[in-house]
C-alpha cells in the first residue's frame, strides 16, 4: 500500500483519509494499514474524527484491545478523546453483549474527558443498553447511580427504561415504571405515553379477534390516562393504533379511524398514510391504495420509500410488470424520494424472476448511480435467480463484481454457483472464479477460509 501511494504521488490529507476510512468500513486490516501509514508521515493528517472512524471499524470486528490502545494513543498525542469516542466504543461493546465492559468504559470517560458523565451521557448509556435488549442492566445502573446521587432522574430517563421494558415485551414492568415516575413526582410527557402505547400495540398478537379487541382496549386505556393528565394524543399516537388495524387486516376499520382523525383536525403524517396503504395493498385493495397515494401528494405529504414499497410488494405478488415499472419510473420522475436499497432489491427480485433482464440492468445502474448499493442481498438474490435459470455467464459476472467490491458471498452462494457450474461441465469457469477470489482474499481475511467448501461430485 505504501509503495503504491508513493508511486502515484498521493498526498494523504485529513479529508482524504477520512473519506477513505469511510469506504473501508468493512475492511479492518486495510483500514489499519492505511492509518499506520498516515501516522508515519512527516505531518500526520490525523484528527479525532479519523481516530473515531478507526475505533468504530475495529470495534465492529471486536478488536477492543486495539481500540483501547488507540484511545490511549490519542490522549498521548494531544488529540483528546471525546464523549463521541467513548459512545462509539460503548455501543459496539453492548452490541457484542459485553455490557459490563461497556459500563466500565462509561466510567472511564472522566479519566480522558475534562468533565465527568452528566445526564446526557447517562441517556446514551441507558438508551443503548435498552435498544440492544439489556434493560435489566440499564435498570440496575439507574437504581444504583440514582441512590448515589450521580444524577436526578427525569422524564427522559424513565421514558428510556419504559421503552426498554416494552422492547422485550414486559409491558407489566413498563407500566410499573410509569407509575413509579408519577409517584416520585416526575411528570410523564407525550413521548412517554407514545412509547408505552407502541409497546402495547406493536408486539401484540392480533389473531383471533379476541386478542385484537384486547389490544384496542389496552390502547384506549392509555388514551384515557393521557387525557386525564391533560395530554392530548397526537398523530403519532393515532398512527400506532392505526398500525394495529393494518396488521389485523381490517381495512374498513382503518379507513374509519383515519376519517375520524381528519374530522378532529389531526394532520396525517407519512407514517399514518403508509400504514393505511400497507393494509390496503396487502388486502388486495390496490385501487384504493393508489387513490390514497394521490391524496397524500394533494395534501402536501411526500410519500417515502416505505410507502412505494407497499405497492411494489403487491405488484410483485401479482407479477404485474407494467404497473410496477410505471410506478418506479414515476417515482424517479417526480423526485419526491430516493428509492432505498430495500426498494431496489424488491424490484430486482421481481424482474429477474420474470426474466426481464433489460429492466433489471436499468434498475441496477440506477441503484449504483444513486449510491444506494448494490449490497450483499442485491448480489445474493440476483446470483441465485440467475443460477436457477442456468444463466451461468451473467451469474459469474455478478459474482466477480461482488468480490471486486469487497463483498464476501455467503457460503450458500458459493455452493449454488459451484454445484451449477460442475453440473454444466464448466469446471474451468469455476477455477477462474476461485483464482479471482484468492487474488482478493486480503479483503476477507480468514473469514472465507472458514467456509471449508468440499469438492462436489456429480
Amino acid at each position: 500500500m505504501e509503495s503504491s501511494l508513493q508511486l502515484h504521488g498521493v498526498a494523504l490529507s485529513a479529508p482524504l483519509l477520512h473519506q477513505t476510512l469511510l469506504r473501508l468500513h468493512h475492511s479492518s486490516k486495510i483500514a489499519v494499514a492505511l492509518f499506520n501509514y498516515a501516522k508515519c508521515l512527516p505531518d500526520p493528517p490525523l484528527t479525532s474524527a479519523s481516530y473515531n472512524l478507526l475505533i468504530d471499524i475495529l470495534s465492529k470486528v471486536r478488536q477492543f484491545d486495539a481500540v483501547w490502545q488507540l484511545i490511549v494513543e490519542m490522549d498521548q498525542n494531544s488529540i483528546h478523546p471525546t464523549t463521541t469516542t467513548f459512545f462509539i466504543l460503548i455501543r459496539r461493546l453492548v452490541a457484542a453483549g459485553l455490557t459490563r465492559q461497556a459500563v466500565r468504559a462509561f466510567d472511564d470517560i472522566g479519566s480522558f474527558v475534562e468533565r465527568g458523565p452528566g445526564n446526557k451521557d447517562y441517556y446514551y448509556l441507558l438508551d443503548t443498553l435498552c435498544k440492544y435488549g439489556y434493560v435489566k442492566v440499564a435498570v440496575e445502573i439507574f437504581n444504583k447511580r440514582k441512590a448515589c446521587g450521580e444524577f436526578d432522574p427525569d422524564a427522559k430517563m424513565y421514558t428510556i427504561l419504559i421503552y426498554g421494558w416494552c422492547k422485550i415485551g414486559r409491558i407489566d414492568m413498563a407500566e410499573r415504571f410509569l407509575n413509579d415516575m408519577i409517584e416520585r413526582g416526575v411528570e410523564p410527557h407525550l413521548v412517554t405515553y407514545n412509547v408505552l402505547l407502541n409497546g402495547i400495540c406493536r408486539r401484540a398478537r392480533l389473531h383471533p379477534d379476541v386478542r385484537f379487541e384486547r389490544t384496542l382496549r389496552a390502547a384506549d386505556k392509555v388514551f384515557d390516562e393521557m387525557r386525564d393528565r391533560g395530554i392530548e394524543p397526537d398523530v403519532t399516537s393515532y398512527s400506532i393504533v392505526l398500525h394495529v388495524y393494518s396488521r389485523a387486516h381490517k381495512p374498513q376499520l382503518l379507513l374509519d379511524k383515519m376519517k375520524m382523525m381528519k374530522e378532529r383536525g389531526i394532520s396525517l403524517s407519512v407514517a399514518t398514510y403508509t400504514s393505511v396503504v400497507k393494509c390496503l395493498c396487502s388486502c388486495g385493495k390496490i385501487n384504493d391504495a393508489e387513490e390514497l397515494l394521490e391524496e397524500m401528494v394533494r395534501n402536501g405529504v411526500s410519500p417515502c420509500a416505505a410507502t412505494y414499497n407497499c405497492f411494489f410488494k403487491e405488484y410483485r405478488g401479482r407479477k404485474d410488470v407494467d404497473n410496477a415499472l410505471k410506478l418506479y419510473r414515476k417515482m424517479k420522475e417526480d423526485n419526491v424520494c430516493v428509492p432505498t436499497i430495500h426498494t431496489y432489491n424488491i424490484l430486482i427480485a421481481m424482474f429477474v424472476k420474470l426474466d426481464k433482464m433489460g429492466i433489471v440492468r436499468e434498475i441496477w445502474e440506477d441503484m449504483k448511480r444513486n449510491g444506494m448499493g448494490p449490497d450483499l442481498d442485491s448480489y445474493t438474490l440476483l446470483i441465485h435467480d440467475l443460477c436457477e435459470k442456468q444463466k451461468w455467464r451473467q451469474a459469474c459476472t455478478f459474482f466477480v463484481e461482488m468480490i471486486e467490491n469487497g463483498l464476501l458471498p455467503q457460503k450458500v452462494t458459493f455452493e449454488t454457483l459451484y454445484r451449477g457450474l460442475i453440473q454444466s461441465d464448466k469446471l474451468r469457469t469455476w477455477r477462474r472464479l476461485k483464482k479471482k477470489l484468492d487474488e482478493e482474499s486480503i479483503t476477507f481475511g480468514t473469514e472465507f477460509q472458514n467456509y471449508n467448501l468440499k469438492p462436489y461430485r456429480r
